[in-house]
């Protein structure tokens, strides 16, 4: 009982001080570019580490980590298509959206930005991808609910129904207090916390076992092919198929609003470089750990975990491991990852709504405080649905985010990349590849064709949809293109 008091005690500080900085940020937000962008005035470090905290969230320490406990190796290919991908988005991407965003009259959306980077007038580019931000973060933003109501249930005992309403709430408190501004800030100092965590617990079980010689012979002995990185959990040969599916998850980058946002509000493209060496120094060893974390797990437990409780490995390492105020530490950080990650998703997902629907089609004239109203009132409705797909205790963590990911970076991804880099691309090839790419997830989930991630055809129809469009489209290229090409060449 002491044990989880000092614990329980650990966590309502590190919540009271996640809302604390909601409500000082409350006071200095101003406008919507100040709630949904920070008036683009982040650094470096704030931008990288806000980046991936968004990114990796509760998935990273316990989805991975629960594939990792049963699949030993074969897991690292979903770190290693992750790593590519996100040195991908910061390379290519990054700086280009950072400086194209603002030159289309300073965009604060993605569906913003599309709609003035091809001066649609019918509103088709704020409202077709406003649908599919609003699906797909519902999806994503519960799977991060589902992590909070695992981690409270885990460690504490409280009933999943109940321990997800909590998580929900501690959330959606400071999202809906201090915007943008808030939620960077936290995702700072809980990417910070993140890093650490995940890194700290493989190490220190592996040395309470006897070093890392012990340990890997110990993984080795338990069960043969954990350190095989071609073979399946159930013992057999990985195949193409397989092998492709779990690189693919690389691909999800370029579509992800959340992070892609994060892009957007930096000070300025001349950060990106240093920003891009902070974001993967973080993201290579946090991949790293968090597959380590299951392979460890696996011998260092005692008791075998089964089915959604594989996904718990690093909450039971953390509380056999480490002494109660340690313990609560490290377990705040599995908070932050969840907390960093559904406040971005929540808020990405406000924007769309009141940016690029309510704006749109109901309230052309609505001023910018009527906006950021409406912006919380939407992070309320789209939290409670996301908790009301989580109260399944029996989801997944890991298929949850999987679904959301390939969603965003089917139907966003090949969009992003042909405005950024195409000048052939059009309107309407732009909508034809969003909602191609969308769909293709939708039915491809349900169907499951060849045990192939639905990622993978979802982003080759969304990318052949674009360019059959666009180029069967006899619309010129809009004047904003000439002014893109000069900067691209200049500045970046």
């Amino acid at each position: 009982m002491t044990h989880n008091l000092i614990i329980i005690n650990t966590f309502v500080l590190y919540i009271g001080f996640m809302m604390a900085i909601g409500i000082y940020y409350y006071r200095r937000t101003r406008n919507m570019s100040d709630y949904f962008l920070g008036n683009r005035k982040l650094g470096a470090w704030v931008t990288s580490l806000s980046a991936e905290a968004s990114d990796m969230s509760g998935w990273m320490l316990m989805g991975l980590p629960g594939f990792a406990y049963l699949a030993g190796l074969n897991a690292g290919w979903i770190a290693l298509g992750l790593a590519i991908g996100t040195w991908a988005n910061w390379q290519f991407v990054a700086a280009r959206l950072r400086k194209y965003t603002e030159l289309a009259k300073n965009s604060l959306t993605l569906p913003e930005f599309l709609q003035n980077r091809y001066e649609d007038r019918s509103g088709l580019l704020r409202i077709v991808p406003a649908i599919f931000i609003l699906i797909f973060f519902i999806i994503y933003a519960s799977s991060g609910f589902v992590s909070a109501g695992r981690l409270f249930e885990s460690v504490f005992g409280i009933p999943y129904e109940y321990a997800i309403f909590i998580g929900a709430g501690s959330v959606v408190f400071y999202t809906l207090a201090g915007g943008f501004l808030a939620v960077s800030r936290t995702d700072f100092i809980q990417g910070v916390m993140m890093f650490f965590a995940i890194l700290i617990v493989p190490i220190c079980a592996a040395m309470s076992m006897g070093g890392f010689s012990v340990t890997m012979e110990a993984i080795e002995s338990f069960r043969s092919g954990m350190f095989e990185p071609f073979t399946n959990p159930d013992g057999s040969r990985m195949g193409y198929i397989e092998l492709i599916s779990l690189l693919a998850w690389g691909l999800g980058y370029f579509g992800q609003p959340h992070i892609l946002v994060r892009f957007m509000a930096i000070r300025s493209s001349g950060e990106i470089r240093q920003a891009t060496r902070i974001a993967m120094t973080w993201v290579v060893l946090s991949l790293a750990a968090a597959v380590a974390v299951g392979m460890v797990g696996s011998v260092y437990l005692t008791e075998p975990l089964t089915g959604t409780g594989t996904e718990t490995v690093f909450l039971v390492m953390t509380n056999t491991l480490f002494p109660p105020v340690i313990a609560g530490l490290v377990l705040s950080a599995v908070l932050a990852a969840i907390m960093s990650t559904a406040s971005s998703q929540l808020l990405v997902a406000a924007s769309a709504f009141a940016q690029d629907f309510y704006r749109t089609v109901l309230r052309k004239d609505a001023d910018q405080k009527e906006l950021v109203w409406i912006s919380r009132a939407s992070v309320l409705v789209i939290a409670s649905l996301s908790v009301f797909l989580g109260l399944n205790p029996d989801n997944f963590i890991l298929d949850m985010v999987a679904y959301a990911w390939a969603g965003f970076g089917a139907a966003f991804g090949p969009a992003i990349l042909m405005s950024l880099f195409w000048r052939r691309a059009t309107r309407n090839g732009i909508v034809a590849g969003i909602i191609v790419g969308g769909v293709t997830v939708l039915v491809w989930k349900q169907l499951a064709l060849w045990g192939l991630y639905e990622i993978v055809p979802g982003f080759l129809f969304s990318s052949i949809a674009i360019c059959v469009v666009s180029l069967m489209d006899k619309t010129p290229p809009a004047p904003i293109t000439d002014t893109f090409d000069q900067v691209g060449k200049s500045t970046i």
